[in-house]
């Protein structure tokens, strides 16, 4: 195998972390949304629909939705950003919380 060709393929990623020069800040950190559960709980026991789940994520002042159906494993990841929303068999919403 030729030298050059396993050089180059080493000096690839530490030229890819590479620092850049230059004047320019970084950028700011952004504010993570917050949910508030609270802001949901008028939405138990009504049915759970796309539209209605797009209302949750704005009452609730999320970015991220997700569904839990009945019997179903999640994820115990918490994330501040995110709302909860369990349903029964009969896609009748139990409960909404935060995380």
């Amino acid at each position: 195998m030729d030298i050059r060709f396993v050089a180059i393929a080493a000096a690839l990623p530490l030229a890819a972390c590479a620092a850049t020069s230059g004047d320019a800040e970084p950028a700011p950190a952004p504010v993570p949304a917050t949910c508030s559960a609270d802001a949901g709980a008028s939405f138990v026991g009504q049915t759970a629909t796309p539209e209605l789940g797009a209302a949750i994520l704005k009452a609730t002042g999320a970015r991220t939705l997700r569904w839990g159906p009945p019997r179903s494993a999640m994820t115990m990841d918490y994330r501040q950003d995110r709302v909860n929303v369990m349903y029964d068999d009969a896609y009748k919403i139990e409960r909404i919380t935060c995380g």
